[in-house]
């Protein structure tokens, strides 16, 4: 899927198919890159996700842009938006968890962090993602910071299927999620801050990458 998606987004940044055209039929994508047509059907997912293409019941998929949105969309929410949020409530809120969890939100912190682990569907994997992120809100203890999550829950579930989708972030946010329920459950409060920092710092570089590949390659050169 990713080879597919790969070769199609760069045969429309570079104009092969035109603002308004429209793509191959997942029957001819499948015939010429010798896949089946769900690895087609993901791959078109993924140009919809980038801002790139629009599908169009009945009349198949057309080219939108030339190039991934700067700052995708996710729920209403842009991807900056989500970002500066989580900093802000997140990092503080793994800090209070830690300070302020009882038995019943470790047990389900674990529980949560085991089923992730095992899950290969992603779409159930995103929904326990979401509630993962709202069990740690709720053990800070404070209300308010578990009705902001909820606020966003929706816009969080779109961000984390675009990143596992176009990504593979899944793996390395399990490991990420594993550390921060680790530092809760020893109530280490710097360590729980740290470990939400260190996760929510991959999410922005993975959204860049994905967004920005040539401007990430170029930076990963300079350093």
């Amino acid at each position: 899927m990713e080879a597919v998606l790969a070769y199609l987004r760069r045969a429309i940044e570079r104009g092969e198919y035109a603002v308004g055209d429209k793509l191959p039929s997942e029957a001819a994508l499948s015939k010429e890159f010798e896949v089946s047509r769900s690895v087609i059907r993901e791959a078109l997912r993924g140009l919809q996700a980038l801002g790139l293409t629009v599908s169009r019941t009945g009349k198949g998929t057309f080219v939108t842009a030339t190039g991934p949105a700067e700052n995708p969309t996710f729920g209403g929410y842009s991807a900056r938006d989500l970002v500066e949020v989580r900093r802000h409530v997140e990092i503080p809120v793994a800090g209070y968890a830690a300070l302020r969890r009882d038995a019943d939100h470790l047990d389900l912190l674990e529980h949560l962090a085991e089923r992730m682990e095992l899950e290969t569907d992603n779409t159930a994997w995103v929904a326990l993602d979401s509630l993962f992120h709202i069990t740690i809100a709720q053990a800070s203890g404070n209300p308010v910071f578990a009705k902001v999550i909820e606020e966003i829950r929706d816009a969080l579930a779109r961000q984390s299927a675009f990143l596992n989708q176009l990504g593979g972030r899944r793996v390395e946010s399990n490991v990420e999620h594993r550390r921060i329920v680790t530092a809760i459950t020893e109530g280490a409060e710097e360590a729980a801050v740290a470990a939400m920092t260190t996760h929510l710092a991959h999410v922005e570089q993975a959204l860049t990458t994905i967004v920005r590949p040539n401007r990430t390659a170029k930076q990963k050169r300079t350093d």
